[in-house]
């Protein structure tokens, strides 16, 4: 039998199905607030704050292929994997254990990623996502998954892999605010 978002496996072998189900709605699929209450439920932040409805909004928008707004199981899986990634990293460079990450941690953190950017991009990402220089964990995630998408945008567009893209300014603005 399939399940909508899991096919060709029982969804209930699945630990994490029992967070999505618990949420998901008689289409088998969780949209930004569901993904909230599910995050919240679940523990995954620790005892860091609830994630806001921005951060669920990117975190769908990340992974959302089929352009419905919502999340499937097979999603919500995928999103728990890099979750459980940024977490672990989060964790590692909070060195203080304050719940947030100043400047240099944060570009510890992206550099432990793989992110090789100059210090005025972690500046400016410091700005978008920081109050008072320090970044809390949801606003972390949201970091993430924006430089993500930056990136696989960017890498997509520079086709000889030379750190240089050519592109329309309008595929830059819909590229750029797809995430």
């Amino acid at each position: 039998m399939a399940y909508p978002g899991y096919p060709g496996q029982a969804p209930a072998q699945d630990p994490l199905y029992g967070y999505f189900s618990a949420v998901a709605g008689a289409d088998g699929q969780i949209d930004q607030k569901e993904l909230q209450q599910c995050l919240t439920s679940s523990g995954i932040s620790g005892s860091y704050q609830p994630f806001n409805l921005e951060t669920c909004i990117l975190m769908i928008n990340m992974l959302d292929r089929d352009y419905s707004g919502k999340m499937g199981f097979n999603e919500f899986k995928e999103l728990w994997g890099a979750l459980n990634q940024w977490k672990t990293t989060f964790m590692q460079y909070d060195r203080d254990r304050s719940g947030q990450v100043d400047g240099n941690e944060l570009a510890q953190a992206l550099a432990a990623f793989g992110y090789r950017l100059s210090p005025q991009a972690v500046g400016v990402f410091l700005r978008r996502y920081g109050v008072n220089n320090q970044i809390p964990f949801d606003a972390f995630v949201a970091c993430c998954v924006r430089l993500r998408g930056l990136t696989d945008f960017f890498k997509r567009r520079d086709v000889q892999q030379t750190g240089s893209a050519n592109m329309q300014y309008d595929d830059f603005i819909t590229g750029t605010m797809s995430f």
